[in-house]
Parts: C-alpha cells; structure tokens; sequence
C-alpha cells in the first residue's frame, strides 16, 4: 500500500481530518518511531508488532562465486516481531 492510498482510506474513515492533517499525523508517528531507534528503544504496537533495531557486527565473510573474504562493517537492520492478534487475523482469513 502506498501512502497517498492509506491517507485515503484514512481519509474515507474519518471524514472530518483534511488530507493534510491526516499526513501531519503520519509525519509525526514516523518521526517518533525513528527516533525511539535513534535512543536505541524498541517500538511496540499492541496488536500488530514489535520493531527494534539489531546490530550486524563487523566482520569478514565470504563471497560464493569467488570464494574471496571481504570486510564487512558494523551495520544496523530492523528486526520486526509480529503481534498474536495481528498473527491471528492473517490465519484467520
């Protein structure tokens, strides 16, 4: 899903919010997910999931086609648990 679509699905279920305050909105959620992994915390949205932020540490691995060792530095991912209720509605359907 795009995010123009979400903002208006959002925008069908709630009628009274303008399309930009809608956007405002999810700015403002994205900003305090991003920094929450910048303080190094995790995110948790009951019922959907759990984001937090993993560290890859530094080191060499191996390229299969060559099987030359490469350096490979310290880098982050987000790791994404998902909610049982969340879960469950995905089963179920």
């Amino acid at each position: 899903m795009l995010r123009s679509e979400l903002i208006s699905k959002l925008q069908e279920k709630f009628p009274s919010l303008s399309p930009n305050d809608i956007e405002k909105i999810m700015d403002f959620f994205f900003k305090k997910i991003f920094l929450s992994f910048n303080e190094n915390r995790k995110v948790e949205i009951r019922g959907f999931g759990t984001f937090q932020k993993k560290i890859n540490k530094a080191k060499y691995v191996r390229n299969p086609k060559t099987n030359e060792k490469i350096f490979k530095n310290k880098s982050t991912k987000i790791h994404f648990k998902i909610g049982k209720i969340f879960h469950e509605r995905i089963n179920n359907s």
